[in-house]
């Protein structure tokens, strides 16, 4: 039960404290960071004496403190963390405490919520702090304007949940990126200013900075204390980190996130509210894989994260693109239940007039040309093979040439003085009109529910330029993304058991508030292993493998037209959700061969892949890769050792494995199921050539400290690695 709480709040849980002083007028942040232990009230009286910073030269003349709400009222400079006006007045917000309550969970963590009032606007702000027991700490406000404030409406600007960081916090980390190369990471010094990400796409974006870490010079996979900021929204959005030469307080600087509004989209009459996105906060001692560890345990947790078995994939994209055929269709589908596949998935270009990504969108019914029968004929045959079946939508978007639009011209989100260019040949629909919505909702059920689809692949191929409302072209973006969300939930609801696959040209809508709905997202429209590798290494940064689509393309790939080995396709595939994507009725029975093996081998080692901890090495360099899943009792991991370009050394040289209990013994073997790599060298160290033989003995303290020598490979090459703790 919610409490009232002392006059300091101290939330514990995982090795993290998340420490709150309720000062008048607005309570202050103690700490953020590293678990504190189990204070006494001599020593919280005594944490709260060393928050009171010196006073500065030419500054206020009381001692700035850093408030969970920060305004120039705090004589704060920087970021504030609401601003807004009331028909060009209440323009200076003076909020102050109105209550508060405690809860303590008994597993660790626990939530504090804040109730601020700020008289001048008649905004009500309650703010609330969640820890979990895997110390992620999730911050979210919701602003409301009382019944009987002044009744013209309170036009809000930003709002932002914000969290100190200490001064030892001095390098950045987030991510860029464009189609088919996402999650590209960024370095760069914290300097005085502001460090600002805004987005402006209606969605995250291919470069979406995606998680903003900030820590001590140096940090890496393994080692270096970090703090860390998501925002778990799917539209636009504002990440920060700020250093005043003032600080922060007795901190140093700030870290935060929220929704970016646009002028005039929310707009707060008497008795509505407005609720920031969550922002979820990670701190770690571990460097980047304890993060990460936190942020997969997080989302593990979850009652709808999935339990079962994750199915081997087909997805018909790259084998047929639009040339949908249905003995075509039904022969690939053969070839996939041959080789292992538990679930096809048929991809865009089966919906009435789609033969180009020109036309179609919107008219959600199959082609009567191409479909005569429906899909049932193709889906039937799927199912009796032993196999799910899944369908591509993109329901958001509208093509010009159809049906759709030309009846509801009205229906396409845009400016009154006309639409914009086009994207990929497509416009947005207006989500948040009821018509459009019920339009969507009626398409989507009578789809799922007249093929009994299992999983639909969520299409998203454009951004939201000039995203208004017309005839007054108001913002509609943050209306848009509440609409999807709404949408999503009612498809969910009525079809409990139904898959969802959030795509944007690949990974350009990954984030918490879409997964909070959503059973995986498709990273990358990206299936070379080279660029997969990157990708895949970085999006596990959030998300842990099971969330994360993997396919195995074409040998020669439709992205980059690099030509790579199987064996290399395959091993980089198979640390995901695994699929395929090519036309399997054009390989070569050696190739079948060995697509069925890499299938086995994926259903022996998804308990493992799905469950473990991802573990990554910081080596010297990008052109080698080690990275891998750890059980999380610690009892077997798979390592995979990749390269993916020629360095100048030739020797690898001692390289750790990640994740290992130094005081154990490990036997240890290479997995040759899909075949061996391509070796830059006369012969492979001798440990190797052992382990290929059989299970080698090492105790832990070789493996995970001494390291092994890695042998040197060609580049675009792999090696898998097993490891078993010896009983």
């Amino acid at each position: 039960m919610p409490t009232t709480p002392a006059r300091i709040v101290s939330l514990r849980a995982a090795g993290t404290c998340f420490a709150v002083e309720l000062t008048e007028p607005v309570p202050r942040v103690l700490h953020w960071g590293a678990d504190l232990g189990e204070l006494t009230t001599e020593d919280l009286t005594a944490l709260s004496l060393t928050a009171e910073p010196a006073l500065l030269n030419n500054a206020l003349d009381i001692p700035r403190r850093f408030t969970v709400w920060p305004t120039e009222a705090d004589g704060w400079s920087g970021t504030p963390a609401h601003h807004g006006h009331l028909s060009g007045t209440a323009g200076a917000p003076r909020p102050t405490l109105a209550g508060a309550t405690h809860r303590a969970d008994p597993e660790g963590g626990g939530e504090l919520q804040l109730r601020l009032s700020e008289a001048a606007s008649g905004l009500d702000i309650r703010l609330t702090y969640t820890l979990d027991t895997h110390g992620i700490l999730t911050a979210e406000a919701v602003l409301s304007r009382a019944e009987g404030a002044d009744p013209a409406p309170y036009d809000l600007s930003g709002a932002l949940t914000l969290l100190p960081l200490p001064r030892r916090a001095t390098e950045i980390l987030d991510f860029t990126g464009k189609w088919s190369r996402e999650r590209s990471p960024q370095r760069r010094p914290l300097h005085q200013g502001s460090h600002v990400r805004d987005v402006r796409r209606g969605k995250p974006g291919v470069d979406s900075p995606y998680l903003l870490t900030v820590g001590v010079p140096g940090f890496g996979f393994r080692t270096g204390e970090v703090w860390a900021v998501h925002v778990a929204w799917s539209g636009d959005q504002r990440y920060l980190v700020e250093q005043l030469p003032e600080g922060a307080g007795v901190h140093a600087s700030a870290l935060g996130g929220g929704e970016l509004l646009r002028a005039g989209e929310i707009r707060l009459a008497p008795g509505d509210s407005y609720r920031t996105p969550p922002c979820q906060f990670a701190w770690s001692a571990d460097g980047l894989d304890g993060v990460a560890d936190r942020f997969h345990s997080h989302l593990r947790a979850r009652p709808q994260h999935p339990r079962g078995p994750r199915p081997l994939v087909l997805n018909s994209w790259e084998g047929v693109y639009f040339d949908h055929d249905l003995g075509r269709l039904k022969a690939l589908a053969e070839r996939a239940a041959a080789v292992g596949v538990e679930r096809f998935v048929l991809d865009d270009g089966w919906f009435s007039g789609r033969r180009a990504d020109t036309a179609g969108l919107g008219d959600w019914l199959a082609d009567p040309t191409v479909w005569p029968e429906g899909l049932s004929p193709l889906a039937d045959h799927v199912r009796a093979l032993g196999m799910d079946f899944g369908l591509w939508v993109e329901p958001e978007m509208v093509n010009l040439d159809s049906h759709l639009a030309r009846t509801h011209p009205d229906w396409i989100l845009g400016p009154a003085a006309g639409l914009g260019p086009s994207a990929r040949h497509q416009h947005v629909l207006d989500l948040s009109r009821p018509e459009v919505f019920d339009y969507l909702l009626k398409s989507l059920d009578a789809l799922v529910g007249s093929y009994d689809i299992a999983f639909l692949k969520w299409d998203h191929n454009r951004e939201l330029h000039e995203a208004v409302h017309a005839p007054g072209d108001r913002p509609a973006a943050h209306a848009q993304v509440e609409a999807l969300y709404r949408l999503l939930d009612a498809v969910k609801q009525r079809h409990p058991a139904l898959e969802i696959e959030s795509c944007a040209s690949g990974g350009g809508r990954v984030d918490l508030g879409i997964l909070a709905r959503t059973d995986r997202v498709w990273p990358s429209d990206c299936n070379d292993p080279v660029e997969r590798q990157a990708i895949q290494n970085w999006t596990g940064q959030l998300l842990p493998p099971e969330l994360v689509g993997s396919h195995v393309g074409a040998a020669r790939s439709h992205t980059t037209d690099r030509v790579t080995s199987d064996m290399f396709r395959l091993v980089t595939a198979l640390f995901g959700h695994a699929g395929i994507e090519q036309d399997l009725t054009e390989c070569s029975e050696q190739e079948l061969t060995r697509l069925t093996a890499w299938s086995a081998l994926y259903r022996e080692l998804r308990p493992l892949l799905h469950t473990g901890r991802t573990v990554r090495a910081d080596l010297e360099d990008d052109s080698r890769v080690l990275h891998g899943v750890v059980a999380q009792d610690g009892s077997r991991a798979l390592y995979s050792w990749a390269r993916g370009a020629t360095s100048p050394e030739g020797q690898s040289g001692r390289t750790p494995l990640p994740g290992l209990d130094p005081d154990a013994r490990y036997r240890l073997r290479v997995r040759a199921d899909l075949g061996l790599p391509s070796f830059h060298q006369v012969a492979p160290p001798q440990w190797l050539t052992a382990a290929l033989d059989d299970w080698l003995t090492l105790h832990g303290a070789v493996l995970t400290t001494a390291g092994l020598p890695m042998p040197t490979l060609n580049p675009a090459q792999a090696l898998l690695i097993e490891v078993r703790r010896q009983m």
